[in-house]
Order: C-alpha cells, then sequence, then structure tokens
C-alpha cells in the first residue's frame, strides 16, 4: 500500500489493510462498483449538497432564544488521541516579539504540531477514509484514486476546503437519556428505533433531509481517561447508518470518537460503517463534542436547535478542528 504522507497521518490505512486482507465487505454494504456519488462524478461536497439556501432559512426558524452552546472540546496536549497521532502546542518564548516602536508593542503567537484534522474535536472530510477494491486500487469518496487525487503537500481532490460551513437544523438525540443511564456501554448498537424513540421523547419534528444528526452517548465521561476511552464505545450500527442515509443527513457527530459502534458489528471489518457512511454516501462525521454541554441542552430540552460548523478551509486536508455551536 502506498504509504502517502497524509494516509500515514491519517493512520487509518492500517485498518484499510485490515479489511483488504480479510473478507471483502463489497456486495454487502455495498456494490463493488459504488461510484459516482448520486450529485454526479464531479461533486467533492458530498452531503453538504444538502444544505441549501432554502434548507438554511428554514432552519433559522427553530432559534427562539439565542442561547448558545458550545459544542467543540477545548484542543490540550492531554487530550485522548487515536493511534499513535500527536498534537502539541507551545509558545516559544514569552514574549516572542518585540518591544517595537514607541509604543513598544509585544506580542506572542504559537507553534502547533499534529494532524490538526484528526485530533480533539474533529471533522472527518471526503479524502479522510478510503476502500481497497478487489483491483487493488485505493478509491476515496466519488470514487476518486488515491495515486490520482495527492501529493505529499495535501489532496487535489476532496479537500475539505471545498465543503463551506455546515448551517442547519440540529438534532440531538439523546440515546443515554432514552436508556435511563449516564452512558452506554461499550460496543452497544444504536438502532433506528433508538433514534425515532429519542425523537417522539423529545417531542420534536422527524429528521429531515439535510439535518444534522448528534447523538449523546454518556461515553464523553471517559474523555479524562484515554485509555478507556479509546477501547472501544456505542455507536450507530448497520442499521441506523441506513436508516440515515434514506434520511439524506447533512452530517452526523457524537460525544465519541468514530460516531460508528467500536467494536463493530462484523467482527472482521474495520470501521466498515465510516467507509458505508463516508466513502460511499458521502454523510460526513463530526467527532468527540463535549457530553457535559450535551447533559446541559438535555436539562434545557434542546433537542431541536440551528447547528453550525465551519470546517477549516486548509487546502487539500482530509479533516478538519473547529468549534461546533447550537443555537436555540
Amino acid at each position: 500500500m502506498k504509504r502517502s504522507y497524509w494516509l500515514a497521518l491519517c493512520t487509518l490505512g492500517t485498518f484499510l489493510l485490515v479489511i483488504a486482507a480479510g473478507p471483502s465487505p463489497a456486495g454487502v454494504f455495498w456494490p463493488e462498483k459504488w461510484w459516482p456519488s448520486k450529485w454526479g462524478p464531479d461533486d467533492e461536497k458530498g452531503s453538504f449538497n444538502t444544505i441549501t439556501p432554502k434548507k438554511i432559512m428554514s432552519s433559522l426558524k427553530v432559534v427562539k432564544t439565542g442561547k448558545v452552546y458550545r459544542l467543540a472540546r477545548p484542543y490540550t496536549n492531554d487530550m485522548p488521541k487515536f493511534g499513535s497521532r500527536t498534537y502539541s502546542l507551545h509558545i516559544p518564548g514569552l514574549p516572542v516579539g518585540g518591544p517595537l516602536g514607541n509604543n513598544n508593542i509585544v506580542w506572542n503567537d504559537e507553534f502547533i504540531v499534529g494532524e490538526l484534522g484528526q485530533v480533539g474535536t474533529q471533522f472527518d472530510g471526503p479524502g479522510h477514509v478510503g476502500i481497497r477494491g478487489k483491483d487493488g486500487v485505493d478509491r476515496w469518496y466519488n470514487g476518486r484514486e488515491l495515486a490520482k487525487a495527492e501529493n505529499t503537500y495535501g489532496l487535489k481532490q476532496n479537500g475539505v476546503e471545498k465543503l463551506g460551513p455546515c448551517v442547519t437544523r440540529g438534532v440531538l438525540i439523546d440515546v443515554a437519556g432514552l436508556k435511563g443511564v449516564d452512558s452506554l456501554k461499550k460496543g452497544e448498537v444504536i438502532t433506528p428505533k433508538d433514534i425515532e424513540d429519542c425523537i417522539k421523547k423529545a417531542g420534536i419534528a422527524p429528521i429531515q433531509e439535510g439535518d444534522a444528526v448528534i447523538f449523546h452517548t454518556g461515553w464523553g465521561k471517559y474523555w479524562k481517561d484515554p485509555a478507556t476511552y479509546n477501547a472501544g464505545c456505542p455507536g450507530i450500527g448497520l442499521e441506523a447508518a441506513k436508516y440515515l442515509i434514506n434520511k439524506n443527513v447533512s452530517m452526523l457527530a457524537a460525544d465519541t470518537w468514530p460516531v460508528d459502534v467500536i467494536p463493530s458489528e462484523d467482527p472482521n471489518g474495520a470501521f466498515d460503517i465510516h467507509n458505508l457512511m463516508q466513502t460511499v454516501n458521502g454523510i460526513w462525521y463530526l467527532e468527540n463534542l463535549d457530553n457535559e454541554v450535551m447533559a446541559r441542552m438535555v436539562k434545557d430540552k434542546v433537542y431541536e436547535f440551528l447547528f453550525i460548523f465551519v470546517p477549516v478551509p486548509f487546502a487539500g486536508a482530509t479533516g478538519s478542528p473547529g468549534d461546533a455551536i447550537a443555537i436555540q
């Protein structure tokens, strides 16, 4: 497998090799030729195509009080990180520069190193995960071939800068509250019935095309315990994935690190729901949201809101950090 720079940073290449070495999921979750996208062979936005001006205008109507909930976690050197990913922030001197001028201005800046698009609260974009086909070719969203779509300085296609902002109706699916627990268990599968029961309990309109669907599992309670947090998690399984694909949602998000259930329902699978949702169907993920903020939203009965997330336009990047906000 070609060890390109960005794929090495992504680290999921290891798991793609597992998929290639084991039984192929093609024909189980998706057809062998799963491209082009329903938005056309040149598309690079995927599910963000559902965020139309009409959708944005209708989403603004859900705002009632103007109260803002910040769902992103602070980026810290000790936060849980997947695999060998890194993140480190340093201020190389205090102050870094100055004084200058008769006003003696001084200033600071910071040096940050790490897989910025894939640590902390992180957005998975069109170039994040791919599938190695039976022909040995690695393909990403819309069937784009790795060898043709990237170089060591970033993606030539499917970069996050192509997406634009996500401004849409958000729906909080409080599965932890539905089950009456602080947190779902590792490996616990969220089903379509769970989703519909949460919506019914919340008393809000059903999931609509272009919505951002956000899962409160409670798993984020282990954020300060990286070994437990990264060892697995609850999340959506295959049936919920199919349900959400049929709903034409714009984004999935959760207080877990992959949104999907880990371990996978398929013992031979490795992030197979990631492939189904992102690679095949172009539905993007936002991971590692703050479960404590979600709990406050539940307490305030905020299950429907204006949701805003803007991927940082790093040209050619596979993912993005960023802040996510819900406005009641």
